[in-house]
């Protein structure tokens, strides 16, 4: 039996906003390995939690992450966005690991010091990377571990055993080249195919994002090393049972 995969509780886990406070300390209360939000960062270079660069504003316009200082969005956003450091020291106090979504290129380099300022690179990884952000972070985040974010489009046009297998290779081959650890990529493209391509090469696969426990058993059985899902406490009850099962066998 495969050991059971990393819990990675999807911001806004169990019915909390997303990006939120409430969504980091509650998939770590749950027991989730690893929490994962969205990154963002502001006109200053702070990073904070979102998914959208365009958020509400209190006077009814919108505004954009990116063009307003971190004060400025304090001052007029209608849900003034939580900042990633302090989620952080959440996530060290805990002893499990934050995945990093990045939402634009111009995290990277405020990520990269963040992180080594905190001396955080063993608790964290990135993930929003394909292919040439992820690059670009091997150059300037090296210390921080990153996933190849999966073209999907290959996959999803892929209608015979040789396209299938001509797509699983050319994502396994920009992971090894960009220097990254594993295959991110929706839960539904993942197959046996791609579960023994990519251990062969020495690649974790991460899927996203499972709510269905069926679902969650089919990708725990074919060997993934972690399943992103909103509903932590279901994948938490899956690995008591296969647990449980395994001690029996």
């Amino acid at each position: 039996m495969n050991a059971f995969p990393l819990i990675t509780a999807h911001t806004g886990c169990m019915g909390t906003r997303d990006n939120s406070e409430a969504s980091v300390r509650t998939g770590l209360a749950l027991g989730a390995d690893v929490v994962e939000d969205d990154i963002r960062t502001t006109r200053d270079g702070e990073l904070v939690l979102g998914h959208d660069d365009r958020v509400p504003l209190a006077d009814g316009a919108e505004g954009l992450i990116s063009a307003l200082s971190l004060h400025e969005l304090n001052e007029a956003s209608a849900a003034p966005p939580v900042r990633l450091e302090p989620m952080l020291h959440l996530v060290r106090s805990s002893g499990r690991r934050m995945n990093l979504d990045l939402k634009s290129d111009a995290c990277l380099d405020p990520v990269a010091r963040l992180i080594d300022r905190m001396d955080m690179a063993d608790y964290v990884f990135l993930s929003g990377c394909q292919y040439d952000r992820a690059r670009m972070a091997a150059r300037l985040a090296p210390r921080i571990r990153r996933l190849l974010n999966v073209d999907v489009r290959p996959f999803l046009s892929a209608d015979d055993p040789s396209s299938l297998r001509l797509a699983v290779q050319a994502a396994c081959e920009q992971a090894l080249s960009a220097g990254c650890f594993g295959l991110n990529l929706p839960h539904r493209l993942a197959g046996p195919e791609l579960a023994a391509a990519a251990a062969e090469r020495g690649l974790d696969v991460y899927v996203w994002t499972v709510n269905d426990t069926e679902e969650m058993r089919r990708c725990a059985e074919l060997g993934v090393r972690s399943i992103t899902t909103r509903n932590v406490e279901a994948l938490a009850r899956l690995k008591s049972d296969w647990t449980a099962r395994g001690e029996q066998a």
